[in-house]
């Protein structure tokens, strides 16, 4: 069985080698990043779980999880926040940008211990699928996206779609069946954006729906909730 590897970013240093020491006596193999800036340089796609802090250097945690949940190799690691920033908005962003579990300092080890070991287990199925077998090619009957050369065909016909466009379309086919609020899909797709309006979402959307031909049905709208891409 391979051991499940969990990556530390954290400008704590002390911090980080106490649970580093502490999360290998569980049989975990553990690396350290000081900054987010040091982490990006690391093979994320590699780790299992991220234990990541909001407040460092000019790369916040919430600005890395963004990048990570908007990058198709790393969207499906789970992360953990692990913080100081205990307000119940700074809760709601990380969880909206899809975290999996926010822990406030000061912890205790064994609570920590203890979210890990529930959230790889909630998340561990589905990410050795996802490492071992996710698709180049996402697919519906007739609807093809390639996410390598980033090209939409219908019925092998090459149709062309802006990069927003595609990078929203790739992203409701890969949450297939399920609802995705308009923070999610913000926070996913335009991560790089100072300001971005909600109506920007609705523009794209009728925009694919358009494009896609007999696919755009495919596209739902759950007023008040967001959008999904139907089975």
């Amino acid at each position: 069985m391979t051991t499940e590897r969990i990556l530390i970013v954290d400008d704590e240093e002390t911090l980080c080698e106490v649970l580093k020491l502490n999360l290998e006596n569980e049989g975990y193999d553990v690396d350290i990043a000081f900054s987010a800036e040091q982490a990006l340089t690391y093979d994320l796609k590699s780790y299992s779980l991220v234990l990541l802090d909001i407040m460092m250097g000019e790369i916040s945690g919430i600005k890395m999880a963004r990048m990570m949940k908007s990058d198709v190799t790393t969207a499906e690691i789970p992360i953990i926040f692990c913080t100081a920033r205990d307000s119940e908005d700074d809760m709601i962003m990380g969880l909206n940008i899809g975290a999996d579990d926010y822990i406030m300092k000061p912890y205790t080890i064994r609570n920590v211990i203890a979210r890990v070991k529930s959230v790889l287990r909630r998340t561990s199925g589905h990410k050795n699928h996802s490492k071992e077998e996710k698709p180049n090619v996402l697919k519906v009957d007739g609807l093809h996206l390639d996410l390598e050369f980033k090209r939409c065909l219908i019925d092998g016909e090459e149709i062309k779609l802006a990069r927003k466009e595609f990078e929203l379309l790739a992203y409701l086919i890969s949450h297939r069946g399920k609802i995705c609020s308009r923070e999610q899909i913000l926070s996913r797709i335009w991560s790089d954006e100072v300001v971005v309006l909600d109506r920007t979402i609705d523009v794209n959307i009728t925009r694919l729906r358009s494009k896609i031909g007999i696919y755009g049905s495919y596209i739902v709208t759950r007023s008040g909730f967001g959008y999904g891409f139907r089975d």
